[in-house]
Formats: C-alpha cells, structure tokens, sequence
C-alpha cells in the first residue's frame, strides 16, 4: 500500500454532519420564528423543502453557474416561498439567523474524533472546503477539531473552488507537499474526488450510504474508522 505524507479532508459531510447540524438549526429557528402560524404546514416538509434548495443551489455553485452571494441571497427565499410564505425580507432575516447560528453546532460524522487522533502526529493535515470562510472556521472550532489541522483552505482564500485544480495546487503548495505524497479524503464524486485526481492525487471516497456511482476512486469507505486501514 502506498505512503503517504500529507493528508487533506473536506469538512462538511465528511467530518462535521451538515445534516444534523443543519436539521437541528432549522428546527431551532422554526420554532422560534413560529413559521406554523406563518402559514407554513410543518417542520418535516419545511426541512425536505429546505435539503432539496439547498442541494441544487450548492450543485449549481459547483458547476460554476452561481456563486455564494446568491445563495446568501436567495437560499431561503426559495424554500420559504416553496412552503408557502413569500416574504423577500424576512428570508434575508431567517438566512442571517441560521449563518450566525449553524456554526455553532458540534455534531460531528461518527469516529470523527477516533480517527483524527489516530492520524495527529502521523500526518500533517488540512482542510479544503468550498463552504463560507467564516462559518467553516466557526464550525471547526465550534465543534473542537480546529487544533488537528495545520491548514484551513477555502475557496475564497484560495481564489478557486473544488473541483478546480487551483485549490489543489493552492492547498499543497502551502503545505510543502506534492500530489503525489497527498491523499483527499471527501463524500463529494464531483468536488473532491474527479477535482483531486485532476490534480493528482491519490483518493478516498467517504460513501457512507453506500452509494452506487461510476466514479473512478483510489479507495472507498462507508465508516471513517476505516481510513486507519488505509493510514
């Protein structure tokens, strides 16, 4: 099995749950803005609403077709008015509340923290994320992970976003390492994955539904305590 010298994670959906973190947010701010007697049915499809719009806000964004802004902008205006409130102003209000709010949540992916101790001291790591600067530290921190990583990419820092190579580059130049003494661990076939090997590194495909796909990957796993395997 190769070796390898340095060691690069995506952050959300890889190692900090966006799906917990986020459905707990939103019930948070449900509740709190009494979104029931707004006119909005229910929690459960206020939050399919929501994972739907975001989905294909964040798909859009990585194919280059929108940028952040716009899903600073208009995130919540979509799913508030797909629920049946349309109300421009008060989207931008709830938008600010779940940014201010989310990153303090500490939900991480199960053996998150097993494996970062296993690999502290092995590995010099770092993080490459196409999420908000702020909010992607904030999280970090928030959820007690941030001292693990030498590095915290994002692609407002890095002037370009997964899966363009630049990140990459950008990423292993501050490092000192080379692709080829690097791996990338992340969920996204798209971002990390096709974006990494564009870029020559080796992969780790983090799947831990078990998700059927055509991709062509280094490794694959369903559970990150596997990675002590690879590692």
């Amino acid at each position: 099995m190769k070796t390898y010298q340095c060691i690069l994670f995506d952050l959300d959906h890889t190692l900090w749950d966006f799906d917990l973190n986020s459905k707990e947010t939103l019930r948070e701010l449900f509740d709190h803005f009494r979104l029931t007697d707004r006119g909005i049915s229910g929690f459960d499809y206020f939050y399919e609403v929501f994972v739907r719009v975001n989905t294909k806000l964040w798909q859009l964004h990585d194919q280059n077709l929108i940028g952040t802004d716009e899903i600073r902008m208009q995130r919540f205006y979509k799913v508030l008015n797909e629920a049946g409130l349309d109300d421009y102003p008060f989207s931008l209000t709830f938008s600010a509340a779940f940014l201010d709010e989310l990153p303090k949540k500490k939900n991480l992916l199960p053996n998150t923290i097993e494996v970062l101790n296993y690999l502290q001291g092995r590995y010099p790591m770092a993080i490459v994320t196409n999420g908000f600067d702020e909010l992607q530290a904030n999280k970090m921190h928030a959820s007690g992970i941030h001292h693990y990583f030498q590095r915290i990419v994002t692609s407002q820092r890095a002037g370009a976003k997964k899966p363009e190579r630049r990140i990459f580059d950008f990423t292993l130049e501050e490092m000192g390492f080379t692709p080829a003494q690097s791996l990338m661990i992340g969920d996204n076939l798209q971002t990390d994955i096709a974006g990494a090997r564009m870029a020559g590194l080796d992969t780790v495909f983090f799947n831990p539904h078990n998700n059927q796909h055509q991709e062509s990957v280094t490794y694959e796993i369903n559970d990150l305590k596997h990675l002590t395997s690879i590692l």
